[in-house]
């Protein structure tokens, strides 16, 4: 018997729970499951996210840019759980294959989704019995109350010794989020950090009265992130100058270059005002099930 596999069954229960739950969760708030391609002709350009190829296509880094295309055709709340593939990533809360919730709805922004996850969270929480406490790697996280809400700006001052806009300055910006800001977060309780500088909105549309931000926010839980949200740009001149800024930086440093995403640009001039996030379904389970490792 493969012992090793074998031993797995009771995380793996958990997480076919957790799954069932998330369905019911969004199918009762009245959106739409999808199924959109995971073979498809371009990815949207990002800096250090790299697809897989599969011929002349990739596979999907994410459903984002097939899910907007609905919004865009009058698919007003969307949602779906579904495999992606990202080469070269591997660590304990990596795989070049794994599994991402992600959801849509119009007429909504940000903090409609700020909301949105925390009530997630609980009704999972709840279908598990946790009574809102969840213990991972010694810290007893509370989800029962509402999260903690930290700007990126106040979070650079509270846990760095300079700002947000002087670790962008000196290049530093990721390099400190990660070894000093983002182990502190969501150790107590759900942390929800927003309001990204513009230089790291990716899709995001700019604050309308600071656009210096963006309105973007990331789900941390014992101080790994969980979910990633934006409210949606809609416009596709600057998503297009975006996407060619991305590109132009994947050249500087010699990563590969994909083709324009023009039928995700034709119809984003479609879109309604929206908001969308994705959600790592292996760290929520791994955070669930106490687990050390994605594996």
């Amino acid at each position: 018997m493969n012992w090793k596999l074998a031993r797995k069954a009771p995380r793996l229960a958990a997480r076919a729970q957790i799954i069932q739950k998330i369905r019911e969760f969004f199918s009762n708030r009245g959106y739409l499951e999808v199924d959109t391609p995971v073979l498809i002709p371009a990815p949207a350009p990002e800096s250090h996210i790299n697809a897989v190829e599969a011929g002349k296509l990739y596979l999907q880094t994410s459903p984002e840019l097939c899910m907007k295309r609905l919004l865009a055709a009058d698919y007003p709340k969307v949602f779906q759980i579904c495999h992606c593939w990202r080469r070269g990533e591997r660590g304990s809360r990596h795989l070049p294959e794994f599994t991402m919730l992600e959801w849509y709805r119009s007429n909504s922004d940000y903090t409609d989704l700020m909301t949105e996850t925390s009530e997630l969270l609980r009704y999972i929480a709840a279908s598990l019995s946790t009574n809102g406490m969840v213990s991972y790697k010694g810290l007893k996280v509370d989800l029962s109350g509402k999260p903690e809400t930290l700007s990126v700006r106040d979070a650079f001052a509270k846990y760095t010794g300079t700002t947000m806009e002087k670790a962008l300055e000196d290049d530093e910006f990721d390099l400190l989020m990660t070894d000093l800001i983002e182990p502190r977060l969501g150790n107590e309780g759900p942390t929800i950090i927003f309001d990204y500088p513009a230089e790291k909105a990716a899709l995001a549309r700019l604050k309308a009265d600071d656009s210096s931000l963006a309105e973007r926010f990331e789900l941390y839980l014992a101080g790994m992130e969980i979910a990633n949200a934006f409210s949606e740009l809609t416009d596709p001149d600057t998503q297009r100058e975006r996407f060619l800024q991305e590109i132009a930086y994947r050249k500087k440093i010699g990563a590969g270059i994909y083709p324009m995403p023009e039928p995700f640009l034709d119809e984003l001039v479609e879109m309604p005002p929206a908001a969308g996030i994705a959600l790592g379904v292996d760290r929520l389970v791994m955070f669930f099930t106490n687990s050390e490792t994605i594996d």
